[in-house]
């Protein structure tokens, strides 16, 4: 229900709001665990499709949510001139229609059927998660406009994120022992089946324990001319305001300079996931139960980073964090690439007196101990985690103060269209690195294999998997870390900035000083003169001025 008579101020958050806001990710990022580390396994490995299949598939979709996403997060921004959106929630809405759907993930994990089966199963469940996902990313930048508030937000969301993760990795481990064995495919059927109900139940909890942002007295003026409804011509007329809503938040530097920042640290880790399991499977000579055990490792150590980050966030900035997790996890890619390289002597033959159990090689006691295999087996796959962890932390903590920088130059909230293009760009870039990697994999050789089957690999094939799997990142991390040097956004520049915007709403026309107006026109990368709206009139977000001169 809306709190319209309450100001943002009154209400503040405690920990079951964090919490409970944070399980949200448990859908958030534990479905893209499962996806990003096992379908493409699970369809080239149990159903016979080709690794080009497979990646079209897992990008196919994304291509569709160059207009869901950012229709979702407009429409869950505009709701609010609704009757739904007075009575239910712009943003919960979403959230509920989907709670009965959810379990449905479970039937992509069915093996026995067609691509096109598999294709129209992942878009229904993508459809699904965008209409979660968007809506629910809004409400933590609603809930709070104070800047460890968002932090603790982001940390409570990332620590649900690696924990789901965790279970991801770990969960085949667990059902292997009851469902056929390593290599029977209803261990991931199972595996789904349980995220799926997970899903549903993290959804309703996000709904009781989350509120959204008391509409402002220029929405309430809105209210009042909209009480009747939506005109026809108002109605045609959106999809053209949401493309311009849409094109407008790229006019915002620190949000340019943030998808950079994002998709650096993300897009190498898909094509790591993309890449990861063929690698152990054809290097390290390991099945499932082998990639199971390894992702549970990275996953722990994600977690554990992403509690360090949260405080480096908070007392630095983002930047700073970013910047030592791309090297941990630029570390982490030459260590495999020196493995591919130097094959050290023995590691086979220790490899495999551990049987079913890697977490044997941690035992000193044990006869046949190898300090290399150790060494090979956890540190390059720790560093990497710890290097993930935070590349997931960092974008979505800063996700959470965008929206004030927006509303400094539009005098708006717009936290729906942000989270929407913020979606949008992610899921392209993904699907274009997914379906990149799927060809590559091919194309290098790749021989798919049936549970159970081995398969000796072409040198050509092992050379090309590994040359993705560390080449590919590495590019993403160095791109994203050239990025991170000119952004300025962190906990002193965003108490001026928000201090700014309180004057600007009381109708101030310069900076208090010339140092906070240096601040805001840099986060902005607008002049002064021209933010609130006024670089054409007092005009609404939808109707963004153009720039008639940026910052230098």
């Amino acid at each position: 229900m809306q709190q319209k008579n309450l100001h943002p101020a009154a209400r503040e958050p405690n920990w079951i709001n964090y919490w409970g806001w944070g399980s949200g990710d448990m859908l958030g990022a534990g479905a893209q665990a499962v996806i990003t580390g096992w379908l493409f396994y699970f369809f080239t490995t149990f159903c016979g499709l080709s690794a080009v299949e497979a990646g079209l598939i897992l990008g196919l979709p994304r291509l569709l949510e160059a207009i869901t996403c950012p229709l979702i997060g407009y429409v869950s921004d505009n709701l609010r001139h609704t009757w739904v959106g007075r009575k239910i929630g712009r943003r919960k809405i979403f959230l509920l229609i989907t709670i009965p759907l959810l379990p449905s993930f479970a039937l992509i994990f069915r093996t026995g059927h067609t691509f096109y089966y598999y294709l129209f199963a992942f878009i229904f469940f993508e459809l699904l998660y965008t209409m979660f996902l968007i809506p629910w990313e809004t409400l933590a930048a609603e809930m709070t406009k104070d800047y460890k508030a968002k932090a603790k937000f982001a940390g409570a969301r990332m620590i649900v994120a690696q924990s789901s993760a965790i279970l991801a990795s770990y969960l085949p481990t667990l059902l292997i022992s009851q469902f056929g064995g390593k290599d029977s495919p209803d261990t991931f059927f199972w595996m789904a089946a349980i995220f799926g109900v997970i899903f549903s139940v993290v959804v309703l909890i996000v709904v009781l324990t989350s509120w959204e942002r008391p509409y402002g007295p220029r929405e309430q003026a809105v209210l009042s001319q909209t009480y009747g409804g939506v005109s026809l011509k108002a109605a045609l007329s959106l999809p053209v305001k949401m493309f311009r809503d849409l094109f407008s938040t790229l006019k915002i530097r620190a949000f340019r300079q943030h998808l950079s920042i994002y998709l650096g640290g993300y897009l190498s880790q898909d094509i790591f996931n993309s890449a990861f399991a063929f690698f152990v499977a054809t290097v390290l000579m390991g099945a499932t139960l082998v990639i199971s055990q390894l992702m549970t490792v990275m996953y722990v150590a994600q977690l554990i980073s992403v509690m360090v980050a949260i405080q480096i966030v908070i007392r630095t900035g983002p930047v700073l964090a970013y910047r030592l997790a791309a090297s941990l996890f630029g570390v982490a890619l030459l260590l495999y690439l020196g493995f591919y390289m130097v094959r050290p002597e023995g590691f086979a033959e220790s490899f495999n007196a551990l049987g079913a159990n890697l977490f044997g090689a941690l035992d000193p006691s044990r006869d046949g101990f190898s300090a290399s295999l150790l060494f090979w087996l956890f540190v390059p796959i720790v560093l990497a985690g710890l290097g993930r962890g935070t590349l997931n932390f960092v974008p979505w903590s800063v996700y959470n103060y965008l929206p004030d920088v927006d509303e400094a130059v539009t005098g708006q909230r717009r936290e729906g269209i942000f989270a929407g293009v913020m979606t949008l760009v992610r899921k392209l870039a993904q699907s274009a690195a997914i379906m990149a990697s799927g060809w590559i994999i091919d194309w290098g050789g790749y021989i798919k294999t049936k549970p159970g089957e081995v398969v000796m690999q072409s040198p050509e094939a092992i050379q090309t998997v590994t040359a993705l799997m560390v080449g590919g990142p590495l590019l993403m991390l160095l791109l994203g870390a050239i990025a991170s040097w000119s952004f300025r956004l962190n906990a002193s520049t965003h108490a001026v900035l928000v201090h700014e915007v309180e004057r600007l709403r009381h109708g101030a026309t310069k900076a208090e000083s010339d140092e906070n107006r240096r601040i805001v026109e840099d986060l902005t990368g607008w002049p002064y003169d021209r933010l609130w709206g006024r670089g054409g009139g007092s005009a609404p977000s939808s109707e963004l001025p153009s720039v008639q001169r940026q910052r230098t």
